[in-house]
């Protein structure tokens, strides 16, 4: 196994370009500061995973230890079966040319990955992870909201955020959630988070919710958009009864994410 003091010149120099990005970046932000191929980064983030320097996962790395990055590169790497088969279910309800916003949750992430099969997109996000995948991307443009960065998301939140989300039309707004609710629907640890989502919520013609089915079970403080808001909620597992008592009394559809059968 590696050896801490004994990492190639091209790791140290990784490490350092994760400590300039916030304690993590992925892949192909990496290579693009670098210089290299985005497989010699993975090859690189392999060998320093082994030597216990970063966490790998989906997309990219974290540094561990005392200065483990960001939460959002930790969910990334959570659930990430679930994660990636919710994207897809989501994707087919996107069409070419639409104008889509996109959160900075980590089952965004994957629908953001999934959205580079479609064309001609405005897609207008929070989150430095998601303009990083689809810009200059199939004809699509990007816009990034403004507004007071957060290393923990990687993304923009704040009053200026809000104001601008609201300047747009959205076609779909893909939301993320710490927890969904039979009584109140989305909540939030994060008060500017729960706030953003209300505005972009305003602003849209349908609003989808992507989330593991662990979050059915969760607790948070802050109140998102009203539950009435909500026109989709795409999941791996069927909600329980409470819940889809609820969510057929705000009118929010559901759609069960499976896995592809054998062979496709």
């Amino acid at each position: 196994m590696p050896s801490l003091n004994n990492l190639s010149h091209r790791e140290l120099a990784l490490m350092e370009a994760l400590q300039r990005l916030g304690g993590s970046g992925r892949s192909a932000e990496l290579a693009k500061m670098l210089d290299v191929s985005e497989e010699t980064i993975r090859r690189s983030i392999k060998s320093l995973a082994k030597a216990g320097a970063v966490e790998r996962v989906h997309g990219g790395a974290y540094l561990a230890g005392p200065q483990a990055g960001p939460s959002i590169f930790r969910r990334l790497g959570e659930d990430t079966a679930e994660k990636k088969i919710i994207a897809a279910a989501t994707l087919p309800q996107i069409r070419d040319g639409m104008t889509v916003f996109l959160d900075v949750g980590s089952t965004t992430s994957f629908v953001a990955e999934a959205l580079r099969l479609r064309r001609d997109l405005v897609v207008v996000t929070n989150s430095i992870g998601v303009a990083q995948m689809l810009v200059n991307h199939n004809g699509s443009r990007l816009h990034v909201l403004g507004g007071e960065m957060s290393s923990d998301e990687r993304g923009t939140f704040g009053p200026m955020a809000e104001q601008q989300a609201g300047r747009f039309v959205f076609d779909v707004a893909v939301l993320s959630a710490d927890a969904v609710s039979s009584k109140h629907g989305l909540l939030f640890h994060n008060a500017d988070e729960a706030q953003l989502a209300i505005a972009v919520a305003r602003a849209s013609e349908q609003v989808f919710v992507v989330t593991a089915h662990s979050k059915f079970n969760e607790r948070a403080p802050h109140l998102g958009p009203s539950p009435q808001e909500l026109d989709l909620l795409v999941s791996d597992r069927e909600p329980g009864k409470k819940l889809a008592r609820a969510m057929a009394e705000w009118g929010t559809e559901f759609i069960l994410a499976a896995p592809p059968a054998k062979g496709d």
